[in-house]
């Protein structure tokens, strides 16, 4: 069969995501840290008027041709950046799974601890963190998020900020069943909340720390 040869090498790549590269790829380190005997996660509030803002999240963000796609780079550049401290204060353990979430981001989480007091952190970026703050690892160990649930659904067009309808897609031009020519889809997609005293904790933050939480718990 023609072609045979050139599709067993392809099934003999390490397989990848594909198209990866249509997605908003990050990283984000999951800081762990010493405080008081017992070990934390360190947790960012970001800063009013920046994408995301009032959100909790771990430090990290994009990718950059800096890092030569190493997520880990990325994660500790990120982290150095976001927390004011060195790159000597971060201990790299290793990378954890991969994570797609439906709405087309990629992220690469990161176990770190820090090399630091928690309270000499003292000099974050007050432009992208209105807060830093740590909760108890065993918090999450014992604890159950809340399952929530939301709707994801497709659209052929979007509307702009004058309320105008702009088609993006031409189902009609393109002879397609007419169903697609408006919102289709509708999967339930289930949210995890932690509601802490710092503020509600959910979505991809969430789900990163319940799955390592959920490993943790298995292999102790």
């Amino acid at each position: 069969m023609k072609y045979l040869d050139q599709l067993i090498t392809l099934t003999n790549e390490i397989p990848y995501l594909i198209n990866q590269e249509e997605y908003f790829q990050s990283a984000v380190l999951v800081p762990f840290i010493e405080v008081a005997g017992e070990t934390h996660v360190l947790f960012e509030k970001r800063a009013d008027g920046i994408r995301q803002s009032g959100e909790i999240c771990f430090p990290g963000g994009a990718f950059d041709k800096s890092d030569s796609n190493d997520p880990v780079a990325t994660a500790v550049r990120e982290t150095v950046e976001e927390l004011g401290i060195s790159k000597d204060q971060i201990s790299v353990i290793g990378r954890y799974h991969k994570l797609i979430s439906p709405i087309g981001v990629m992220i690469d989480p990161i176990l770190g601890s820090l090399v630091i007091d928690f309270e000499r952190i003292t000099n974050f970026d007050k432009r992208e963190v209105e807060k830093i703050f740590t909760l108890p690892f065993s918090y999450f160990l014992e604890n159950e998020p809340e399952k929530y649930h939301v709707r994801l659904n497709v659209s052929p067009f979007e509307i702009d900020k004058n309320g105008v309808e702009n088609l993006t897609f031409p189902v009609h031009e393109l002879d397609l069943p007419p169903r697609y020519g408006r919102s289709w889809g509708g999967k339930k997609h289930r949210v995890f909340v932690y509601k802490t005293k710092y503020g509600t904790l959910w979505g991809l933050t969430a789900e990163i720390i319940y799955f390592i939480a959920k490993k943790i718990n298995q292999i102790t």
